[in-house]
């Protein structure tokens, strides 16, 4: 069974079989997503300015020409290299605080084996998954464009720039009707 928390850009979609990943112990996380500028401005709404500023001054969060990538953790215990946020029991950031794929995304495998269990929430979830990435896609577009314009030397990193950030996905989620 799947658990499908619909809440818009903040959908949460989760299983069971993440613990027990087919592909491997650290499963997805072994290649975390980047924090694209959808991401960012989805934290920065969610108040989370302070912690992306703080995350980046210690070198956790990267920034890179698309956003942020995540530092990556080195192989330790049962984990290979992996996304620097992995622990032992899961994602050690509260889902306002991660990249939106990190909340939505389910593999083909964990749709299949709910479907196989009869969660009438399958269709649902595949819908809000299908839905969500084509709107963040868009928006990553979007965004990069509208930096590029505002800041033609580069995304300066400060407290200006992710509010101005927060606002500008504010306005978009707002336009689509999320």
């Amino acid at each position: 069974m799947i658990r499908l928390e619909l809440a818009g850009v903040h959908t949460l979609l989760l299983s069971p079989l993440c613990a027990r990943c087919p592909h491997g112990r650290a499963g997805c996380c072994e290649a975390p997503p980047a924090v694209a500028w959808a991401d960012i401005g989805r934290i920065v709404s969610l108040g989370g300015r302070d912690f992306l500023l703080a995350e980046i001054h210690e070198g956790r969060l990267v920034p890179q020409t698309r956003g942020l990538s995540i530092r990556r953790a080195p192989p330790s215990g049962p984990f290979p290299e992996r996304c620097g946020y992995l622990g032992e029991a899961g994602c050690v950031l509260p889902p306002d605080r991660r990249s939106a794929t990190c909340n939505y995304y389910l593999c083909d495998e964990a749709f299949a084996a709910a479907e196989n269990e009869g969660d009438p929430r399958v269709p649902r979830g595949r819908k809000m998954h299908d839905r969500l990435t084509t709107l963040f896609g868009r928006w990553d577009l979007e965004l990069a464009e509208a930096i590029g314009a505002r800041y033609p030397r580069g995304a300066p990193w400060d407290a200006e720039f992710l509010d101005w950030l927060g606002a500008e996905l504010t306005a978009r989620v707002r336009k689509a009707r999320m």
